[in-house]
């Protein structure tokens, strides 16, 4: 069982407050790498921190475990958080998510989805990114394309 599965059935609906990692990848081209979510929505590969990891080392795990590749270099952008990180799920779970983003262009392996964990996988340029996006991943690429 999960961490996060585990205080929920200490807590039930009531606000967890939760810390997790995304990174943002680049290929050679520049392009971004984003994950079709199981729902048909697109976002960044990323998840939660369980107990006893950093943050960077939750962004290379999560990446691992969703794309199959190895982060070799991760660079720091911001972390965000506040009011507008609370979310209430479709199950009724409310959450406040302060989340590390990072980026990386240095990295090894074949991608691969995890089909446990998405769709599929894609590079998008920054002038290209599909619609169904939630407003989260756009703030958190808006700000990477302004550094």
């Amino acid at each position: 069982m999960s961490y996060v599965s585990e205080m929920r059935t200490l807590v039930g609906h009531r606000m967890l407050l939760l810390a997790g990692a995304n990174v943002i990848i680049l290929d050679d081209k520049q392009r971004i790498l984003l994950q079709q979510r199981l729902d048909g929505s697109w976002g960044l590969p990323g998840g939660l921190m369980e107990p006893g990891e950093s943050l960077e080392q939750t962004a290379v795990r999560e990446v691992k475990e969703e794309t199959n590749i190895d982060i070799d270099e991760l660079h720091f952008l911001k972390v965000f958080s506040g009011k507008e990180f609370t979310f209430t799920l479709n199950n009724k779970d409310e959450i406040n998510v302060v989340t590390a983003l990072y980026w990386s262009k240095k990295w090894h392996g074949n991608l691969i989805n995890d089909k446990s964990e998405g769709l599929s996988l894609a590079f998008f340029t920054t002038d290209d990114m599909p619609d169904n996006m939630s407003e989260e991943y756009q703030l958190y690429l808006r700000y990477f394309v302004s550094k």
